[in-house]
């Protein structure tokens, strides 16, 4: 059976070839091609190669079509990655960024391609016991790495909003499941107020990436180094324990939740304990205490109402019914492991 044909694309490609050759004299030589990686929710990503002149980039842009004015903000991308260039944080070098929508109908930055390797199953498949448990704790140290990145000196003040974070982010998320959930789930219902009712009311903060995880991470094609920080759309200014806590997301769900290590021979894969992970946290960010019940279910319950909002999605659009169903169920899946975290049983 032939394999589906891509998906055509939403603008005009000599358009952007010819945009290239006067922005890029010398690297963009010979035929130019294009390669649709993602879509969806996300920002479209694109590999954009010219082989005959070796250069090898990666274009992300808005979606098209009408958006809310804070989405799918590339330009923010761009600008963190731009500013974390040369630090102790790999992120992928920056070339452009283009706000003109004449070039593809949207504003677009291009990046150079990496070689490496991402794993969105954490059990790291085909990766030697002793290697995992060096990738998460090479994890752990980017995380701290991002975390005591000095945004103030970096001219970061304006990224967001300093202190106050958790209350802010419950409002947000709560007012969000009330706007838009697909079912009632009772168990979000009380984590909300469980957690409205313990606030971390203290006022750090850092960068935080948004969406901290091993399938966002790039690392060295022969060995457990974190080579680049991918998908920056949901950086801003917020709570350090935030990012920390969800990047624990693994140990709180099975395989089938969500590609989590659950259930899984975790001594015999080499995968560390959460407590030895969150140590090697704690330890690279010069921290007492990394997070708590409270960030634990907060993580937790909002990766819950983010698989709704995707279920929700999925009912009014192209999406098939069963797909729907199935995020809806992986949803409560989440919601039952925050309330497990707030009465001690996980």
């Amino acid at each position: 059976m032939p394999a589906p044909a891509p998906a055509p694309l939403e603008f005009d490609a000599a358009r952007l070839d010819a945009y290239l050759r006067a922005a890029l004299p010398g690297r963009a030589a010979g035929p130019m091609t294009l390669e649709r990686i993602s879509g969806g929710q996300s920002n479209p990503t694109f590999f954009l190669s010219y082989p005959d002149a070796g250069t090898r980039l990666v274009l992300r842009k808005k979606p098209p079509g009408p958006l809310l004015p804070s989405a799918h903000a590339v330009d923010r991308e761009y600008r963190i990655l731009k500013t974390l260039a040369g630090s102790a944080v790999p992120v992928p070098p920056v070339l452009l960024f283009e706000a003109d929508e004449g070039v593809v109908g949207t504003p677009f930055y291009l990046m150079e391609r990496l070689e490496g390797r991402v794993f969105h199953d954490t059990a790291l498949p085909g990766v030697t016991p002793d290697d995992r448990k060096a990738m998460y704790f090479a994890m752990a140290e980017t995380l701290a790495a991002l975390h005591g990145f000095d945004w103030q000196a970096a001219g970061l003040a304006d990224y967001g909003k300093p202190g106050n974070y958790y209350a802010r982010q419950i409002a947000r998320w709560s007012r969000q499941w009330q706007e838009t959930k697909t079912r009632d789930i009772p168990a979000v219902d009380r984590a909300f107020a469980w957690l409205s009712e313990h606030l971390d009311e203290t006022p750090e903060t850092t960068i935080v990436h948004g969406d901290f995880r091993l399938g966002n991470l790039m690392f060295a094609p022969d060995r457990p180094e974190v080579i680049a920080v991918l998908d920056w759309e949901l950086s801003t200014l917020g709570h350090p324990l935030s990012d920390v806590a969800f990047s624990c997301l693994p140990w709180h769900s099975t395989p089938a939740m969500y590609a989590g290590i659950v259930g899984l021979d975790r001594q015999a894969l080499g995968i560390p304990t959460q407590a030895a992970y969150l140590d090697r946290y704690c330890t690279a960010a010069g921290r007492a205490a990394g997070p708590g019940r409270f960030h634990l279910a907060f993580s937790l319950l909002r990766f819950a109402v983010i698989l709704d909002g995707i279920a929700a999605r999925a009912k009014t659009g192209n999406a098939a019914a069963e797909n729907a169903v199935a995020v809806g169920e992986m949803a409560e899946s989440f919601a039952l492991r925050a309330e497990a975290v707030i009465d001690g049983r996980d």
